[in-house]
């Protein structure tokens, strides 16, 4: 695992990580919306590449308990926190986390699980450099007949074009890119395993969420 990367998003989030669940409930949008629908099976194992504070680990444990839990960070900051919020919500027993690289997880040697019935990314791929390697990295641990996830930002192609504009700016300034082109690779992905994809894109753009089926 590349230490720049962690090292990268230490600096960032050493002091957000406190502040960050506050302030970040009122622009990712559409993240409670994907846990919902989430959906595991009793005993499924679910996912979550890039989980900062466990925020959405926790919720996902509290609204699905009949399903085992598994989140990486790349960040240490973050999984200190994280640690903290599942101990607090009395969810430990059923979530594991640990430090990782999302282009680089290999779940046997770190969970001991090859595959996962759910995997999902929660507004991380727009933090990801190498976003495509971690889409990659993320359908070969799906379990067959199992479900890749995504919300993250969208092109906000229904907002105003100054808005949009300030927007993507104001993004930038956390190392925050919206990946325009997630779509048609998704869609190639998808054709080339034989999966199904469904993409929505909520509140006017702002927001795109997909999912990847992939065949039994």
């Amino acid at each position: 695992m590349g230490s720049d990367a962690t090292d990268r998003m230490n600096r960032m989030y050493r002091r957000q990580r406190h502040l960050y669940d506050f302030t970040r409930k009122y622009y990712l949008l559409g993240r409670d919306d994907l846990i919902d629908g989430l959906k595991p099976g009793a005993g499924e194992r679910v996912l979550e590449i890039g989980c900062g504070t466990g925020r959405n680990l926790v919720r996902a444990a509290q609204r699905w308990p009949q399903a085992r839990f598994f989140g990486i960070d790349v960040s240490t900051e973050m999984l200190s926190t994280a640690m903290e919020q599942i101990a607090g919500a009395g969810v430990a027993r059923r979530v594991r986390i640990a430090h990782a690289d999302a282009t680089l997880l290999d779940p046997v040697a770190v969970f001991g699980e090859p595959a996962f019935e759910r995997v999902y990314f929660s507004y991380t791929l727009s933090m990801i450099p190498d976003w495509q390697a971690a889409v990659d990295r993320a359908l070969a641990m799906v379990a067959p007949g199992g479900e890749l996830q995504i919300v993250d930002f969208g092109a906000q192609e229904g907002l105003p074009t100054g808005l949009r504009a300030v927007l993507r700016a104001w993004l930038s300034l956390f190392d925050v890119t919206p990946r325009d082109t997630l779509e048609a690779g998704l869609a190639a992905r998808s054709r080339a395993l034989g999966a199904m994809l469904t993409v929505e894109r909520p509140y006017r753009g702002y927001a795109q969420r997909a999912v990847v089926r992939v065949a039994p």
